[in-house]
């Protein structure tokens, strides 16, 4: 079995204990994004080296519980999206999200563009630091893998859009007066849920 198989051997059996069920052509799509990331990865470093199962579970299906926050038709802005984690796994179980991809390294932006186009998903690409642009109208506000997170997070909340929601993964100190959910299979790492109440 080579490692695309085992990724998506993976994906299939794991996906019911993150509570998710995900159909054959997601599967499929799931596993090509994997393909190409690996091929990227090593000139671009756009997420540590790893074995297939725990890039299933790990990046891919963590990635995924975002989608039970958001509603249909919701529009996200992820940032930092780096190798296109969480967002573009959300892209491609749900075709409804219309998704800003903000990464300010232009290399790996080239990327960004290259894996969307693979698994037929539109989104708008911005290769800018978030501090340097406005917010996007959105809804929501997600965040994976930031430089600096822990620096940068107070920043990050005040330039959300007003009324947005901040999905945020982190480990258990993150944000302690936050929602945090912890994530399967783990000890600690959350998911962290900043509605707009909490941000004062």
């Amino acid at each position: 079995m080579n490692e695309a198989e085992r990724f998506e051997q993976s994906l299939s059996s794991r996906m019911a204990s993150y509570g998710l069920e995900l159909s054959s052509e997601t599967l499929t799509q799931l596993t090509e994004y994997y393909r190409l990331l690996t091929r990227w990865n090593d000139r671009l470093h756009l997420v540590a080296p790893c074995e297939p199962e725990e890039f299933a579970t790990r990046h891919v299906l963590e990635s995924l519980l975002l989608l039970r926050h958001l509603p249909a038709d919701a529009r996200i802005a992820d940032v930092g999206s780096g190798g296109g984690l969480p967002i573009i796994p959300c892209l491609i179980a749900r075709d409804d999200l219309e998704a800003t991809l903000i990464e300010s390294s232009q290399k790996k932006a080239v990327f960004l563009r290259e894996a969307l186009n693979a698994v037929s998903r539109k989104a708008t690409i911005i290769a800018r630091r978030f501090e340097e642009i406005e917010a996007p109208a959105v809804e929501f506000v997600s965040c994976r893998a930031l430089d600096q997170f822990t620096t940068k997070l107070p920043e990050l909340i005040g330039w959300a859009p007003k009324g947005a929601t901040l999905l945020l993964f982190g480990g258990e100190s993150l944000l302690p007066d936050a929602k945090r959910i912890l994530i399967p299979e783990s000890d600690r790492r959350f998911l962290f849920v900043v509605t707009p109440d909490l941000r004062g």
